[in-house]
């Protein structure tokens, strides 16, 4: 299983938010997502929040017009974003949890306490073809509800490891890290297929890429912020190097 090929997914979300700081068109998180695809990445991530405050609707329908690679369309479980789901059919649809007042997500979702409502909401987006995500904290309870009401993949939220490391509370991050390797290995066992991210940079990504449960990993803020300094080609080829590197 440590050969498998881990995947690269892409977050383009706060190239939109830059863009929207000033109004306007620039810059363009489809070409940011264009160019990315062009770096080698495996697919891109998009997230539409219900306030709009970076990926538009018409930036959804751009993606899917015009990327080669697989869309992973985030979204709040909302009729609103189900509708808009449907509409478009990515390939793949990630349920995150979302608050307004949030500058980024803060946790995973809550399946086990919302497990019948989750179920009914992802049966029709399986029909339509798009697989099921569901952004989830390290947690064999959650895991578990994710599993029984159909989900065919889970992303495992990496952000306290990485907040930890970045803190220097280095027995809180190993505690995080370990926690993650072994619901990896559960979930995986249960069927699932594991992704993992938010927060990961260069200096955290290697430990859990070498986790050889997890297939894919998605990765946004970090990538676009040090494109800002090296481009975005560089950015994700040094983020590719690392990650294959801890694969073999």
């Amino acid at each position: 299983m440590a050969d498998t090929p881990l995947r690269l997914g892409v977050n383009i979300d706060h190239v939109a938010t830059l863009r929207n700081a000033r109004g306007g068109a620039l810059p363009d998180p489809v070409r940011a997502a264009k160019l990315a695809e062009a770096a080698g990445a495996d697919g891109i991530t998009a997230h539409l929040r219900e306030d709009r405050r970076h990926i538009r609707d018409e930036d959804i329908t751009a993606l899917m017009d015009q990327l080669a690679v697989p869309l992973n369309f985030e979204m709040a479980a909302t009729e609103e974003m189900q509708a808009i789901a449907l509409r478009h059919t990515p390939h793949a649809v990630c349920i995150v949890p979302e608050k307004r007042e949030e500058r980024t997500t803060e946790g995973g979702l809550d399946v086990a306490r919302e497990e019948n409502k989750l179920a009914h909401y992802i049966a029709p987006l399986r029909d339509a073809g798009c697989r099921v995500s569901i952004f989830i904290g390290a947690d064999q309870k959650q895991i578990e509800a994710a599993h029984r009401i159909g989900a065919e993949v889970i992303e495992l939220h990496t952000g306290a490891y990485c907040d930890a490391h970045a803190e220097g509370d280095f027995d809180t991050r190993d505690r995080e890290l370990a926690a993650l390797k072994e619901m990896s290995a559960f979930a995986h066992d249960l069927g699932l297929e594991v992704h993992a991210g938010h927060g990961l940079t260069y200096d955290t990504v290697q430990p859990i890429a070498a986790f050889p449960e997890v297939r894919e990993l998605n990765i946004g803020h970090f990538l676009i912020g040090e494109a800002v300094f090296r481009g975005l080609d560089p950015a994700i080829a040094e983020m590719r190097r690392l990650m294959d590197a801890a694969r073999s």
